[in-house]
């Protein structure tokens, strides 16, 4: 049988911008050579920390909904 699977290969955008913002850090050109090392790392732990963020929300409110809807 003939099994349909879509792989990709490709590099996401956040990835992308992080090793960008790597080779500049290392090669030392521009703004980026300054910058700190949570700077030139946050393209990869801001989308993380968003997402936690909306999940603690969503989670808060429930609770809340579940408390008042007794």
């Amino acid at each position: 049988m003939y099994k349909s699977e879509r792989t990709s290969k490709s590099i996401g955008l956040s990835a992308l911008v992080f090793l960008i913002f790597l080779v500049l850090k290392l090669s030392e050109i521009g703004q980026v050579a300054t910058w700190s090392w949570w700077w030139v790392t946050s393209p990869l732990w801001i989308p993380l920390a968003i997402i936690v963020i909306i999940m603690i929300t969503i989670f808060l409110i429930a609770i809340v909904t579940a408390m008042f809807s007794k």
